[in-house]
């Protein structure tokens, strides 16, 4: 099944995440996720194959996340959602997709699990 991965070049967890891949002999399809941003439908489906909330997705000490006041607890899934969308460097990195599965590389290592 042909793997996805969400990439950030500048992250040394998403090289080495990557490295993991390619040297089992995979070539995922790159996804520049900060280039070019997610939809809140391509989120909505991603967190459905983590298996998470969007809270549990969102990378808490980006300066943004602070800024966007977006610590609060009452705002909706929908809100923080769109939040991603609209700033991925909010979103966790790195994920790699593989059909109905999705799963975060941190530590990297675990990107060998969807396999």
């Amino acid at each position: 099944m042909p793997l996805v991965l969400y990439h950030n070049p500048r992250c040394s967890k998403s090289r080495e995440a990557l490295r993991l891949l390619t040297m089992r002999g995979h070539e995922p399809s790159i996804l520049l996720y900060l280039d070019t941003p997610p939809s809140t439908a391509a989120l909505k489906q991603l967190l459905k194959k983590l298996g998470l909330t969007p809270r549990e997705l969102m990378r808490t000490s980006e300066p943004v996340y602070k800024s966007l006041g977006l610590e609060n607890p009452v705002l909706s899934d929908a809100a923080l959602i769109k939040a991603m969308s609209e700033n991925p460097a909010l979103i966790e990195r790195p994920i790699v997709i593989s059909g109905p599965r999705a799963i975060i590389g941190r530590p990297p290592e675990r990107v060998l699990a969807i396999l």
